[in-house]
């Protein structure tokens, strides 16, 4: 991966990365493209990315903490938290900034050890206090303005594995986890 800076230098934006103790994704245009599909019987849809779903796995066994905070409750992300291991999960919060001063606390960690992704205006209490703060190509430019790194792919379509291995480069933890997945041999690649 090629990492390219918002704003200032890569090393900086690299640095960043590096600092990442926890890293907290906001659901709707993050995980999921920000669509909203009901059933004829009310019941909320979303979709998910399975790369992402992975990326947050791999983040996790490198040794970084995830979390999830989101304004909107639904019982798919509990589900889908569950799923990936995500400990530290938030619904239903619509003041963000004290989710997160919350969740700080709980895990004794300060903000610039911590990263979040997040697309809308919502999001910017957040954003504006962690030491790596990052949104999609699809957020709002009010975002998009004010954060350190804006994603290549767009929500809910590989923005957040594309996060998630930008951390365990930065991190120097990408390349071993590649190499669990790859069967070598003296020869090479069996």
């Amino acid at each position: 991966m090629n990492i390219q800076a918002k704003h200032g230098e890569t090393a900086d934006l690299t640095a960043r990365a590096a600092r990442v103790r926890l890293m907290i994704f906001d659901v709707d245009g993050i995980l999921t493209d920000g669509g909203l599909l009901y059933g004829a019987d009310g019941e909320q849809l979303k979709r998910f990315n399975a790369l992402d779903g992975h990326g947050i796995k791999q983040l996790q066994q490198s040794g970084v903490a995830t979390a999830i905070i989101s304004a909107r409750q639904s019982a798919i992300v509990s589900r889908r938290a569950g799923d990936l291991g995500i400990a530290h999960v938030q619904q239903g919060v619509h003041d963000k900034h004290a989710a997160f001063v919350r969740l700080l606390a709980q895990l004794g960690l300060a903000p610039d050890a911590c990263g979040f992704i997040g697309d809308d205006v919502i999001d910017l209490p957040i954003l504006s206090q962690v030491g790596f703060a990052v949104s999609v190509p699809n957020g709002h430019p009010d975002v998009r303005s004010r954060v350190h790194y804006v994603t290549q792919a767009s929500g809910g379509h590989g923005a957040a594995r594309e996060i998630c291995d930008l951390i365990m480069q930065a991190q120097n933890t990408y390349a071993a986890t590649l190499a669990s997945y790859l069967r070598t041999t003296p020869q090479g690649i069996a």
